[in-house]
Formats: C-alpha cells, structure tokens, sequence
C-alpha cells in the first residue's frame, strides 16, 4: 500500500497549496509537465502553451498558472497527482520533489501548512467603508463567530491540560496545532492518524491502525503484510512470546499505546500469540496425573492474551529499556509467568471410542452447550461427540470421553474446564442464529491460522479462510452470492471427480492449466500442515546468512503467487518448486533435527497428497 493513502486528500490539498509556488520554481519543468498531460491531469492546450514558452521567468509563471488552474478545477485529482509526481524518476530529476515527499512522509508538512485565515480585502478599510449591517448580516456573524469561539475554546483547554498534567491524557490532540519549542507524540500527529511507523528489534515497519482494529495483517515491512505475532518473528523476536512488548514506537511499546487509548485492537486468536516452552503440562492436581499436549494444537485464546499482555505492559510501564537485549529478557520473563497459568491450557486431545478430536475449552459451556470439539469433518458439543461414537446414553459423557486416559470430570474436577450454570445467558448458553451458524466453522483460519477479520466458511467442511488465503482467492462477488461455498479441499475430494490412473511423468508433463484445481490443493494441505507457518515466508528475510547458504530460496507463499499469476508451465514445474523448499530446508537445517524431521513429514505429506490427487498407479510410484 502506499504510503500516500494513509493522508486525506484535504491535508495533500493544502500541501500542494502551499508548495505549488517551490514547485513553478523548478529548472526545465517540461517533463514533470509532460507526466502530468499523460495522466489527464492537466489538458493539451495548456501544456502546448506553456512547453512553448521560452524565458525561465514566463516559464515559472506558466507552470504556476498550470498548478493553480489545477488546484481550482482538478482538486478532485489531488492523490493522482502526487503519486505521478512523487515518482523515482520525477524526483530523481527534481530534488525539490524529493523534499516535498520527505516532508509529507515525516509529518512535518502540518507544521509548514498551518495558515492563518484567510482575508479577502484589507479589513481596516472594510470596516471604514461598511455600512450598519442588516439583521440576516448579524445572524451569519454571530454563528460564525461562536464556531470561532468553540474552536479556540477547544484549543485553550488542551494547552491547558498540556500545562497542568503532562500525562497520557494530556497528549496532543490531532486537531491541536503545536507551538514553537513544544514536542508531541509521534502517534497523535494528524499525518499518522491511519498508520504509525514501528519497530521490532532492527526491523522497521508501517502499522495500519484501521487493520489492527479489525484484526487482519496489520504491519507492512519489506513489502509484505504480517500480523504483529508475524512480524515479531520476522524481526528475530520470536523469543519474546509478546509482539505488545517487542513492537514499538519511538520506543514505546505498542501495549502500552493500546492501553491507553491510542490504538484499537482486534483479538488475534492465533498460534503464534502464545508459544510454550514446555511440550506437555500437568492438568490434574497429582503428580503422577496424565498431561495434555499443548504443542500439537493450541488456541491462543485471543481474550486471555490480551489480558496478559496488557499486565505486562502495565508492569513493565516506561521502565522497558530502547535497548534490544533488555527488551527481550524482561519479554522473555513475562513469557514464562504467563506460562505458568493454568488457563494457557485452551486445546486439548480427546476421544470417545474410536473417534478422535480436540477440545477447544473457549467454545466449552457443557454437554449440551457450546460446540466445543472439533473433528475432521464438524463442530460438536460433548454430548453430539459421544453420539457420533456410537455411544448412546448422553448422561456419561463426562466419563466417556477421555483426555489422555483420564476423563473430562476430572478436568472438571480439577477446574479446567467449568461447566455453566442452567441460567447462564452467554452465547454458548444462549446463542441466537448467528452464533450457532458461526459455531459450524473454526474461528482460524485454516492456512494462517489467524482468528481475525472476516472469514470465509466453507458448507461442507469446519474450515475457514480468509479471502487472500484461500487457493483460490475468494472473490467479493462469490461472497453476496446466496449459494452455498465450497474450499478447495471439499471441492477435490467430491465423488463425482475421477481421472484416469496416470504415470508419475505423464503427470508431471500435464499443462497446469488444466490441474489448477489439483496444485491449489496440494498446497492448501502444505499450508494447513505447516502449524508454524515455517514455510510460508521467505526465510532469507528472517534467517541470518540464508542467502548465502541457499542458491535460489523458495516458499509456499512464492509458489502460491507464482500459480496465481500463472507462471508455471506445467505440473512438473510447480512440483519443482515445491520440492526445492524442502530441498533447502534440508541443505540448511543439517544441524537442526527439529527443523529436518518437519521438512520431511511435510515432504511426505505432498508425495502422499500428490499420488492421491492425481491418482498415480503403484507401479508408477514405485
């Protein structure tokens, strides 16, 4: 996104107002000229008149003449034409350009385009001449004198606040303008109102406020979005365990501005919010009690979260250090305390007979109440789970379904889980016809594994996506068409689709345009698999000397970009692609077991899914 959207066009309205002068003074003007009769911005005839004048004084007034008819006719425009004529190339030939970027990017045009009114006529010589005004004259000035007087009654109180409590509270407002000598907070500049410049560790990005409050991928860096977890572990920070910590701005933790108001936030119930250092965890008050593995599924518990991260930010206060090293020991600490709660259980594994699932403790309300466990192909609540199990009575369901050997009364017991009372008017207990149709899909999405924003859920299957996610992009028209939706894995696996048996080069030699449905799917399942989301990011970015060690780095979300803008020839092109990521895990990683061991299992699973898909004899296959 640009930068550039992140202003209104009132503010870049009153910047060109105030520059278009420096801007009629620049040497040789016909080519800024000639990009903006390109772009329609300005018509033939003037720019025929002006490119012919030949005196540089009749040239500065012509241009000037050009920017003013612009300003008057062309306000409309106004983004148009600072995104043609902020360009490299423009400003590479005119460095007053580049200087009018600069100061519309560090905020400090407000300061240069706070103007006094305007006046029309000299109004010592009005007033002398001005007869006595009618009753409508004295009507209009007395309302536009009140706004006057609310204005800078509004202004007074806020530099009087400023004075009196130089606390958060008494922060510069965006409609307050600041005097000489007086410093604001980087995040209550008018130019930052949609976007705040952010850090993590060395790596600097652009937060989006409108997109943290929603919930989607909200920090761009490099080129790329990320969601805060994302890009606290792109920086290098993931041992922090708390982006609200390890972000900052000018040296303040993003918490911190959350807490106090300054931005809002969405619940970003993924996996990465919170990782534990240990594998397993006792759940049951004796020591020798089974435990429940938290590594293999976990839910962040978007709310619980949120509510750690704000007492860290809170206990850290201005006592967290700009120094990198310090930041991440206390972030490390607070990591480990949160840890220590038996409320980061959120996710565990469960079975009644043969059938297997996990129990997500946020949707658990009690046997009836809350569709809590999640299959492979539904959302059930405890008692639905001991019926699909071929178990009839719905009074044992406590005993019945099992954690790990143990059953869920002695969660119960032990106040893991809490079963509601009959009154209970939550929406588990009492949930109207949006929430149970909502409890039919996973509240993640199933590739980033982000519980955010708007999500698109499939009516086959417990999966959800977000738009961009999903293989392929789910387009806004198929979102206001009343017919039912279907993933990409639901839409594979339907009966009525059956190929022939094929060998494993005839293919790979298939033109993929005809196996796009077969590719998206294979690498949705890589996605899905990938709990961590290792392979999805390019790890030259974030992996030190990886560049260097790996010729040509690859990942799912380059191969995903390049199937959508159709670059692969054939299937054996994008087979290609996808075994170099594991071909590159494996070059890189020899000294990390972990890392290798999930290279392999995800190689496997793409071999598996391949012949599946494609329906590869045996023999071939062998």
């Amino acid at each position: 996104m640009d930068p550039m959207d992140f202003l209104e066009s009132k503010e870049l309205l009153q910047f060109f107002h105030c520059y278009k002068t420096e801007m009629s003074c620049m040497e040789n003007p016909h080519t800024f000229l000639r990009q903006l009769r390109d772009h329609n911005l300005i018509p033939e005839d003037r720019y025929e008149k002006v490119s012919r004048m030949k005196s540089k004084e009749n040239l500065k007034k012509g241009l000037y003449g050009v920017l003013d008819w612009l300003e008057r006719e062309r306000s409309q425009h106004i983004h148009l034409f600072w995104r043609c004529a902020l360009k490299e190339t423009m400003m590479s030939l005119y460095p007053a350009l580049r200087l009018l970027r600069n100061r519309l990017m560090d905020g400090s045009f407000q300061f240069d385009t706070q103007l006094p009114e305007k006046v029309e006529k000299d109004k010592e010589k009005e007033k002398s001449k001005r007869k006595e005004p009618s009753v409508d004259e004295e009507e209009e000035e007395e309302q536009v004198s009140s706004v006057k007087k609310k204005r800078k009654q509004r202004r007074s109180v806020c530099d009087n606040e400023e004075e009196q409590q130089p606390g958060p509270s008494s922060q510069l407002t965006q409609d307050s303008p600041l005097k000489k000598g007086e410093k604001s907070d980087l995040w209550n500049w008018p130019i930052y109102r949609f976007q705040l410049p952010v850090t993590c560790g060395s790596q600097e990005g652009t937060l989006c406020r409108e997109k943290l409050a929603k919930g989607e991928k909200c920090i761009l860096s490099q080129k790329q979005w990320f969601t805060p977890s994302e890009f606290e572990r792109f920086a290098g920070k993931q041992s922090s365990k708390n982006w609200k910590l390890s972000i900052q701005c000018q040296g303040t933790p993003v918490g911190k501005l959350i807490k106090e108001g300054h931005l809002k936030l969405a619940s970003y119930k993924g996996r990465h919010e919170r990782k534990p250092r240990q594998a397993k965890r006792s759940l049951f008050p004796s020591g020798h009690d089974p435990t429940v593995s938290e590594g293999d599924e976990e839910d962040g518990g978007g709310d619980d979260d949120d509510d750690d991260d704000d007492e860290d930010v809170e206990n850290q206060g201005d006592q967290v250090s700009s120094s990198d090293k310090e930041n991440t020991t206390a972030d490390e600490e607070s990591g480990e305390q949160s840890e220590q709660e038996p409320e980061a259980n959120q996710v565990f594994k469960v079975t009644c007979g043969n059938i297997a699932g996990t129990l997500h403790k946020k949707r658990f309300g009690s046997g009836t109440c809350g569709k809590c466990i999640r299959t492979e192909t539904s959302w059930l609540n405890p008692v639905e789970f001991m019926i699909m199990a071929s178990v009839q009575t719905d009074a044992t369901w406590r005993n019945d379904i099992m954690c790990e050997g143990r059953p869920l009364s002695a969660l119960i017991e032990a106040n893991v889980l809490r079963i509601h009372s009959l009154l209970c008017k939550c929406r588990l207990c009492k949930p109207d016809i949006t929430d149970l149709e909502d409890d039919k899909n996973d509240d993640e999405c199933c590739v980033c594994k982000e519980g955010v924003a708007v999500l698109v859920e499939c009516e086959n299957c417990p999966r959800s996506f977000h738009q961009k996610c999903h293989l392929p992009h789910v387009d806004d028209a198929i979102l206001g068409d009343d017919r039912p939706w279907l993933c990409t894995f639901c839409v594979t696996n339907q009966e009525w689709r059956c190929c022939v048996a094929l060998e494993m080069e005839a293919a790979l030699s298939r033109h993929i345009s005809g196996h796009m449905l077969e590719c998206h799917y294979l690498l949705l399942c890589l996605y899905s698999a990938d709990e961590k989301q290792i392979f999805a990011l390019n790890p030259s970015l974030y992996l030190e000397n990886y560049s260097t060690a790996v010729e040509t780095p690859m990942w799912l979300g380059n191969v995903a970009g390049k199937l959508q803008k159709k670059e692969y020839q054939t299937v054996g092109d994008f087979v290609s692609d996808v075994q170099l990521i594991f071909s590159n895990c494996a070059s890189y990683n020899r000294a990390n077991p972990e890392l290798l061991a999930m290279g392999d299992r995800l190689n496997k699973l793409f071999n598996k899914e391949f012949k599946k898909v494609f329906n590869i004899s045996e023999q071939s296959a062998d």
